[in-house]
């Protein structure tokens, strides 16, 4: 009975999140080290699903970093990075689509439909949806077809997530020329959040958030303002990967998204924890 109880109190404890979040827009970029696991995997998509059936409008921008490493192993293509982006000459450009549009997609897409919901598998080239243009030097550092976004056609995405589908979207961004672009899916998600004025935009990567100390996991920052954020960048404990997600959260909070969100997506049901209940988990970025 106390085992029945308690999943009451459970249930009971979401259903406020439930009421303020209803009818609203979510951004989950789900990538990297997160999709390893198809244990884990399954439980991601089964909280995507129930936050569709609860009134929630969830998109999915995914990357898939390790895939694309593995694939250019195989074909003997180095890799290279800089500030966390990847260097990205043409043949380069051509495993990344084919990894992101082509396999990762529409695994995400089969997964979610296995599981009774209903999703669609999108690239930046569809519908023009992430138009982009080659991205200057950095530092002077030629990225190659590396892209900056310079407009998301949010019309497909509303029309579709507030039907009854859940977009799923690979971050490839295309020129007025049909030129392809790999863009950062930390960097796609917040300016998809950031355009359609999504209520939450969460990332989940393989740490469990921000860390005051990168290698002490009781260090968790749960709260951090954007100031905090730059102070820890310019202090080198904020750096590589975390970079790109840490400016998509700035960005998106200038921009006038509620709430962004850093998680350990290598748990069972982390969206599930940070949104429905008291505690939450990761660290969350205010303004």
């Amino acid at each position: 009975m106390n085992d029945i109880i308690q999943r009451a109190n459970v249930l009971t404890e979401a259903l406020p999140y439930i009421q303020k979040l209803s009818g609203k827009t979510m951004v989950i970029k789900y990538g990297g080290n997160a999709m390893e696991n198809n244990n884990i995997t399954h439980t991601i998509m089964q909280d995507i699903i129930l936050l569709k059936y609860v009134g929630v409008n969830p998109i999915i921008v995914h990357g898939g970093g390790p895939e694309i490493n593995r694939t250019l192993d195989i074909l003997k293509i180095k890799s290279n990075f800089y500030k966390g982006l990847r260097i990205t000459d043409k043949d380069t450009m051509d495993v990344v689509q084919m990894v992101l549009a082509g396999k990762i997609n529409k695994d995400i897409v089969s997964k979610i439909n296995a599981l009774g919901a209903q999703a669609i598998g999108l690239c930046g080239k569809d519908a023009n949806l992430i138009q982009a243009k080659k991205l200057p030097t950095v530092d002077g550092v030629d990225l190659g077809y590396v892209g900056e976004i310079t407009k998301i056609n949010t019309a497909i995405l509303d029309f579709l997530a507030h039907d009854k589908y859940i977009p799923v979207v690979a971050p490839i961004g295309v020129d007025p020329d049909g030129q392809s672009y790999n863009i950062n899916a930390d960097t796609v998600a917040g300016a998809i959040a950031s355009a359609l004025k999504a209520e939450k935009l969460i990332f989940l990567t393989d740490i469990d958030g921000i860390r005051l100390y990168p290698d002490k996991p009781d260090s968790l920052i749960s709260s951090i303002s954007v100031e905090q954020i730059h102070n820890l960048i310019q202090k080198g404990i904020i750096k590589d990967g975390m970079i790109p997600k840490v400016e998509a959260c700035i960005k998106g909070i200038q921009e006038g998204i509620n709430r962004t969100h850093i998680l350990n997506g290598t748990i069972p049901h982390p969206l599930l924890l940070e949104i429905f209940t008291d505690v939450g988990i990761g660290t969350m970025v205010t303004a």
